[in-house]
């Protein structure tokens, strides 16, 4: 078989018809040639309803098997597939739809009526009605550089922005990720991870793809649930938030973890500690790795080999990542502390018609600047360090704080305010904002928590409002968020404010 495309492993009905793909709780189950078939009949669906190669797709659906196949649908007849969290308010996916322009939407009923308002055509994935279509569909004949997904990311400046994820970006990626990671056809991914985001859509469904193996779909986390089903997977791919929260069950031990081969978290720091307490009670040493939205995975520790605890391990094979000046961009010698930068077949082609935050976050010769800091220590392993940007990642999830800044300075009462991310035992970090109340008027913390609740994603709403007098400030006016994360450091880990 060829593996010069993620397409290729798409067309494997032949070849594994009656191996096990999918399985969930509910005990539904699909070998990979009702996937071959499912995948044709909804590639045929969305063509029927005018879609056609090129045209995006948005999907904001809750997890299930139809979801993972209609996106894999749409690698198949060509469109470019625009997932949207399902906590997104009606303003905030607004604004994507409006940056996107797809042909067509799938979502919940209950947002037929606000979304008809804005995308030509907008179904519930029973409306897409594809069991008429026939079970064999011809690929569209795409190349490695043709856009498969859009996937939208947040920064520190102006709205989230679109990274323009190819189909050689997702082939690469998985193809390297399969092997790294030891994946064969007997593995069994535990996967609840949310499928909006490039860790649970990319990451888990492609490696299991390219590697023949089968998955595991729970709807979301439940320590009760994935503790159950742990029996009969092989790895599990998950957030910090995940492991501390298994730390808090009763029912982890080496025993319920015996059948397991591998544990891999990223999308937020791992303490070291949750790193350590895991290897105490299961014997497994967790293996984290480092990855973006615009480049999937970058690096990852070793399958065999030392899994340092506060170290996302070495570049992955292809990938060059590189310790540069923030400033000048220069290369900085090992050891040294500065921007990493990567490049490789993993990292998108830019940014959805922004010609020029593309321009501004490439270098010249291909490297993408993250925005995180980090340095290579004597032995060759990354470190991350901090972010240049003010980026909170919470739970696995990116917060733009201007965005949440906005909506707490649009409350009656509020001055001004400023939001920062603080260490977190279970989230890995938590939104926090620090306000200042205009004068004369009274505010409480619930009271803005409350307000926020239909302003913002849930993700995105801080864990505490802080009200003070004053914010702290440099010569020029700036505020400190530096300050603010030293002053209120150990306000989730040892509470005393």
């Amino acid at each position: 078989m060829s593996r010069d495309t993620l397409l290729a492993f798409l067309r494997t009905g032949a070849a594994r018809s009656a191996r096990p793909f999918l399985h969930c709780p509910d005990g539904r189950s699909f070998t990979y040639g009702d996937l071959d078939a499912q995948t044709a009949r909804l590639a045929q669906a969305l063509q029927a309803k005018g879609v056609k190669p090129g045209d995006r797709v948005a999907v904001q659906i809750e997890k299930c098997p139809e979801a993972v196949f209609l996106y894999l649908a749409c690698l198949r007849m060509g469109a470019v597939y625009l997932p949207l969290n399902t906590a997104y308010t009606l303003a905030e996916t607004t604004y994507f739809i409006k940056d996107a322009e797809p042909a067509l939407m799938v979502a919940a009923p209950d947002c037929q009526a606000d979304l008809a308002k804005l995308v030509p055509v907008v179904l519930t994935l029973d409306a897409l009605a594809h069991d008429r279509f026939s079970p064999v569909f011809e690929n569209s004949p795409l190349a490695k550089d043709d856009l498969a997904a859009i996937l939208y990311t947040s920064g520190t400046t102006g709205r989230s922005k679109g990274a323009m994820i190819t189909l050689g970006n997702l082939t690469s990626n998985a193809i390297t990720l399969a092997d790294c990671w030891h994946f064969t056809e007997s593995d069994v991914l535990l996967h609840a991870l949310p499928i909006y985001h490039a860790h649970g859509l990319f990451v888990a469904i492609n490696t299991v793809l390219v590697a023949g193996a089968s998955m595991i779909l729970l709807p979301r986390f439940d320590a009760d649930a994935v503790l159950d089903v742990m029996k009969d997977a092989t790895v599990m791919m998950g957030v910090p938030t995940f492991y501390t929260r298994l730390l808090a069950h009763p029912s982890l031990n080496r025993q319920s973890t015996h059948h397991m081969r591998l544990f891999i978290s990223g999308s937020a720091p791992l303490l070291a500690q949750t790193h350590a307490e895991w290897r105490e009670r299961t014997g497994h040493a967790i293996l984290e790795r480092y990855g973006l939205t615009e480049c999937q995975m970058n690096s990852s520790n070793p399958y065999e080999g030392e899994r340092r605890p506060g170290s996302v391990g070495f570049p992955l094979e292809g990938v060059t990542l590189r310790i540069t000046h923030p400033e000048t961009g220069i290369e900085l010698a090992q050891g040294e502390t500065g921007m990493i930068e990567v490049k490789g077949p993993n990292v998108c082609k830019g940014y959805w018609r922004n010609p020029d935050k593309t321009a501004l976050e490439f270098r010249a010769d291909g490297f993408f600047i993250t925005g995180d800091l980090g340095l290579i220590d004597a032995e060759g392993y990354v470190h991350i360090l901090g972010r240049a940007k003010d980026l909170v990642i919470t739970g696995g999830f990116n917060v733009y704080p201007k965005e949440v800044e906005d909506e707490i300075g649009a409350l009656d009462g509020v001055l001004e305010c400023a939001v920062f991310g603080l260490d977190h035992p279970d989230f890995g970090e938590a939104v926090t904002a620090a306000l200042v109340p205009k004068p004369g008027a009274t505010l409480s913390e619930d009271g803005l928590l409350s307000a926020l609740q239909t302003r913002l994603a849930r993700f995105k709403q801080p864990k505490r409002l802080l009200i003070v007098e004053e914010l702290p400030r440099n010569a020029m006016g700036k505020v400190l968020k530096s300050q603010l994360r030293d002053i209120y450091r150990g306000l989730y880990t040892h509470p005393t404010h």
